[in-house]
C-alpha cells in the first residue's frame, strides 16, 4: 500500500499507541496472571515427565518459529530492509501476545508499534500485518478444508451441523483457498486499487507458500496437543478438533479462546479421553504455547523497546551530521 505523508494526526497517533502501551500491556499481564489458577498449572506439569515437557517446549518454538517466517514473507513482499535477526523477535512477541490478547493487540497494534519504532512507514507495516492474516487463515482453509472434507471429525449426533455439513464446509474452504491460488496465478492486472489504497496481488509462488507456512503453524500447534494426550485419537482427529475450536473462538470473541477450546474437546474427545486426561493436556498446552512465551515475549519486548530506541536515537543523529 502506498505510504501516506507525514502530518500532525500522525504524530498524536503515534503518542496515544505509545500511552496505550505503557498502560495497556502491564494491566494485561496483572489480570491475566490473577485469573489463572497457579495449584492446577502445577498439578497439571507435574503429572508430565521432563522430557514429555521439553519435547513439548521445541515443538511450540518449532511453531514459533514458522509463524516468524511470515513477517520473513512480507518482507520480500513489502520489500522492506530489516534484518530477519530483527524481524523474527517482533514478529514472535506479537504472536505471543496475539494468542493471549487477541489479534487487535498483537497482531496489529503491537506490529505497527515495534516495526515503526524500528523505522519503517505505517503503510509498510499495514503490507506485513495483511500478508501475514491472510497466510495465517489460507494455510488454515487449506488445511481445514481437507480435514472437514475427508470427513476426519467425527461430531456429536446432537450438533446441528452434523458430518455432512462439515464436509460442505471444508469443500467451501477448499474452494477459496483454489480461487485465491488461481486469481495470484493467472490475475492480469497485479495492482488492485480501492480508493486511496492500493493492493499487490502475491507471487503464485508466494501465495503457495503462505498456505505452506500457514497451514504447517496450525498443524504444529496441533502436534504439541496430540503429544501431550495420552494414546488414543489419531493425530487428525486432534488437529480437526482444533481447527473446529477455532472457528468457535473466532465466533465468541473470547481472548485466547478461554473455555472454548476446552469445551470443544470434551464434547468432540470425550468418548477417547477421561476427563481429567483432557483437561491436564489442554492445561499443559496453554502453559507451554501460550504462558510460557507470553512470559518470555513480554521480557524480549522490553529488549525490543530499548534497541528500537537506540537504533532510532543513532539514525537521528546521522541524519544530523550529514552536511547540509
Amino acid at each position: 500500500m502506498n505510504a501516506a505523508p507525514t502530518n500532525p494526526w500522525m504524530r498524536w497517533g503515534k503518542r496515544a499507541l505509545t500511552l496505550f502501551f505503557v498502560l495497556a500491556v502491564p494491566a494485561l499481564l496483572y489480570m491475566l496472571a490473577r485469573n489463572l489458577d497457579w495449584g492446577e498449572v502445577r498439578q497439571a506439569l507435574s503429572d508430565y515427565s521432563l522430557q514429555t515437557l521439553l519435547v513439548g517446549a521445541l515443538i511450540a518454538c518449532a511453531s514459533y518459529l514458522v509463524f516468524g517466517c511470515y513477517d520473513l514473507l512480507g518482507r520480500h513482499y513489502s520489500r522492506h530492509h530489516l534484518p530477519a535477526r530483527q524481524v523474527l523477535p517482533v514478529a514472535m512477541v506479537c504472536y505471543a501476545f496475539n494468542l493471549n490478547f487477541t489479534t487487535w493487540i498483537g497482531g496489529v497494534a503491537m506490529r505497527y508499534r515495534l516495526y515503526m519504532r524500528l523505522g519503517l512507514s505505517a503503510s509498510t507495516v499495514t503490507r506485513i500485518v495483511s500478508l501475514s492474516l491472510l497466510t495465517n487463515w489460507t494455510g488454515y482453509m487449506a488445511l481445514a478444508g481437507v480435514i472437514f472434507s475427508l470427513r476426519l471429525v467425527q461430531l456429536p449426533d446432537n450438533w446441528g451441523l452434523g458430518v455432512t455439513g462439515l464436509q460442505l464446509v471444508g469443500f467451501a474452504l477448499l474452494g477459496v483457498v483454489s480461487a485465491y491460488i488461481g486469481i495470484c496465478a493467472f490475475a492480469r492486472q497485479r495492482v488492485w486499487h480501492l480508493r486511496e489504497r492500493s493492493i499487490t496481488l502475491p507471487s503464485l509462488r508466494m501465495a503457495v507458500m503462505q498456505i505452506v507456512l500457514g497451514a504447517s503453524n496450525w498443524a504444529l500447534m496441533a502436534a504439541l496437543i496430540f503429544w501431550l494426550l495420552p494414546e488414543g485419537a489419531a493425530y487428525t482427529s486432534v488437529l480437526g478438533v482444533l481447527l473446529i475450536s477455532c472457528m468457535a473462538a473466532v465466533v465468541a470473541h473470547i481472548p485466547a479462546g478461554l473455555g472454548v477450546l476446552e469445551a470443544v474437546f470434551l464434547a468432540l474427545l470425550q468418548h477417547q479421553y477421561s476427563q481429567a486426561s483432557l483437561i491436564a493436556a489442554l492445561l499443559a498446552y496453554r502453559v507451554l504455547y501460550y504462558l510460557l512465551p507470553l512470559l518470555l515475549a513480554s521480557a524480549t519486548y522490553l529488549v525490543l523497546e530499548k534497541r528500537a530506541k537506540t537504533l532510532r536515537k543513532r539514525g537521528e543523529q546521522g541524519v544530523e551530521t550529514q552536511p547540509g
